[in-house]
């Protein structure tokens, strides 16, 4: 992402944490970041449909650290696949090894993404409490699954709108096509892969994470890596 962008981006996220906005100024401040990350990844597209070399396919990992491993691992993946990235999630210990395979420009869209989505989950569970009689981990677990939920839904949406605002009906054929490949990709490396089964919650922290991912900043906070997982309280 190109440092005029990246400082766009950023000024918009300190906006819209600033405590003295009012939740509709954020909100503000939040949509337009969204859309910029959004629509620099139609652009990188378009670019690369011409210059296939500026924007290569390829792969990187990510390791996800405890606690919550798992529900990390789910909001990387949460945010990956609107992005037209694609995840292989591995076991290592207590930890998971998230191998990511897109194209350059995507891949550093996610990266930078879920390094300021994990912050932000992190004040958020921080900021809410345990109702009495909910086992904490459990509340936590499924707050994070709202949150990623959420997430998710708003990414799919600012990435169909920049698709939209883009207009040439070519957009969405080049975008297609780079979806196929990373699948390809990712089929070259791992060929037997398996869908995990779905996971069931218990918790009755969903809807309160819900709400914690509307407010969310899509807009990211910077390009450091994103396997430095902020600590999130266990319980």
């Amino acid at each position: 992402m190109s440092q005029a962008m990246l400082g766009k981006v950023r000024k918009l996220l300190a906006q819209a944490e600033d405590p003295a906005c009012t939740p509709a100024e954020s909100a503000t401040f939040m949509a337009k970041a969204t859309e910029l990350i959004a629509r620099y990844g139609v652009d990188r597209a378009l670019l690369a449909a011409r210059e296939p070399a500026v924007d290569p396919i390829g792969d990187r990992t990510v390791e996800v650290v405890a606690p919550y491993a798992r529900d990390k691992a789910g909001l990387l993946a949460a945010v990956a696949d609107p992005l037209r990235c694609r995840c292989v999630r591995r076991r290592q210990g207590d930890s998971y090894v998230m191998h990511l395979f897109g194209f350059a420009s995507d891949l550093e869209r996610v990266e930078l993404l879920f390094t300021s989505l994990l912050v932000q989950a992190a004040h958020g569970l921080a900021g809410t409490v345990v109702p009495v009689g909910e086992h904490p981990a459990a509340f936590r677990r499924s707050w994070l699954a709202g949150f990623a939920q959420v997430v998710a839904e708003r990414l799919r949406a600012a990435e169909a709108g920049a698709v939209a605002e883009a207009g040439a009906p070519s957009v969405a054929l080049v975008l297609a096509d780079r979806s196929d490949r990373v699948q390809r990709r990712l089929a070259e490396v791992y060929p037997r892969l398996r869908t995990a089964p779905r996971r069931r919650l218990a918790g009755g922290g969903f809807a309160p994470g819900a709400a914690a991912g509307r407010r969310a900043d899509l807009g990211g906070s910077g390009l450091t890596g994103a396997g430095a997982s902020p600590g999130i309280a266990g319980g």
